[in-house]
């Protein structure tokens, strides 16, 4: 089915960025509450869709850094 215009695919891809980290957090045991394709990101005339991490606690954090540093060279 063809792309009904630019800007879905754009939605799209950013719903499937976050599924994707997500998922990859949750195999690290991390859980952002908010994790979440920003709306008003999507509310520009030229949509550029953001992916929101939100907030979380300090405990979330340092589990994420760890996280990160793990995978880092």
């Amino acid at each position: 089915m063809a792309e009904r215009s630019p800007v879905a695919g754009k939605i799209r891809d950013a719903e499937q960025a976050c599924g994707e980290l997500r998922a990859a957090l949750k195999g690290a045991g991390i859980t952002l509450p908010s994790l979440a394709v920003d709306v008003l990101s999507l509310a520009e005339h030229f949509p550029l869709p953001l992916v929101e991490l939100g907030r979380c606690t300090p405990d979330v954090a340092r589990r994420l850094a760890d996280a990160v540093r793990k995978c880092a060279p």
